[in-house]
């Protein structure tokens, strides 16, 4: 039973890529859940079969414990884990082979917090893979590809578990910008051109943040997808598959 955490900045596409990964899924006659960890979601574009917002909601946090959104948003991200029992619970009384888990929209709530540690580790963190969303529109420039790339390896070393990196929404980009933001994910040396290119300081500092990402072995490629033509979907799978099955097709109904 594979799980498929979307992680990525507020906007990236996160439930987007689970919509589309679900539908493709469904096509294709894999069996899956989908699991909503967001309580301050209010509108989806999915049908989630666990869904945090049965327990709780941001709005219901705010009025019980008279909290502004942003407290009330981090004691959200905290009682999650409370209900991990329940949410185990009820994914075990269905038959998957995928669970495709949205996480909350701000990234910081989910990634550096320790209750997701615990999250992971409950629902089985042997079986669990990371799937970083690069928003489309920060990624067409350097700086904001690198930003990017930089704070996709600190959530991989934050977690350290089977890892994709995801350009999402790739069909509001022009093919150029496509080309370029791919290219830069497939090669340090296209990223290297484009940073120095800046002037004066600007220059200086971005060829400092390009040698801390070549340290970090930063550079995986980047998998384009779009959900309008559940592009990427087929990708995703493939590298699913070759963490957890060795090559070979994971069960279809």
């Amino acid at each position: 039973m594979v799980k498929i955490y979307a992680l990525g900045t507020a906007g990236s596409g996160k439930s987007t890529f689970i919509a589309a990964m679900a539908e493709w899924m469904e096509k294709n006659g894999f069996r899956f859940s989908i699991v909503n960890l967001d309580p301050g979601a209010e509108e989806i574009p999915y049908e989630p079969d666990v869904d945090i917002r049965n327990w709780f909601t941001l709005p219901e946090i705010m009025k019980e414990h008279g909290l502004g959104p942003n407290g009330a948003q981090v004691a959200a991200a905290d009682m999650v884990a409370i209900h991990v029992p329940e949410i185990k619970n009820r994914l075990e009384s269905t038959v998957y082979d995928y669970a495709l888990i949205d996480t909350p929209g701000q990234l910081e709530l989910f990634a550096f917090r320790e209750s997701s540690t615990h999250i992971i580790e409950q629902l089985g963190a042997e079986d669990s893979m990371l799937a970083f969303i690069f928003d489309p529109i920060l990624a067409k420039s350097p700086e904001g590809f690198a930003s990017l790339l930089m704070l996709s390896n600190t959530v991989h070393f934050r977690f350290y578990l089977p890892f994709l990196n995801l350009l999402g929404k790739s069909d509001l980009l022009t093919t150029d910008e496509r080309d370029m933001i791919l290219e830069w994910g497939d090669s340090d040396e296209a990223l290297y051109n484009a940073l120095r290119e800046r002037e004066g300081m600007r220059a200086s500092m971005n060829l400092e943040v390009f040698k801390a990402l070549e340290l970090l072995g930063a550079y995986r490629k980047l998998i384009p997808l779009s959900s309008y033509e559940g592009e990427g979907m087929e990708d995703v799978y493939f590298v699913a598959q070759q963490i957890f099955s060795g090559g070979d097709d994971l069960s279809a109904e």
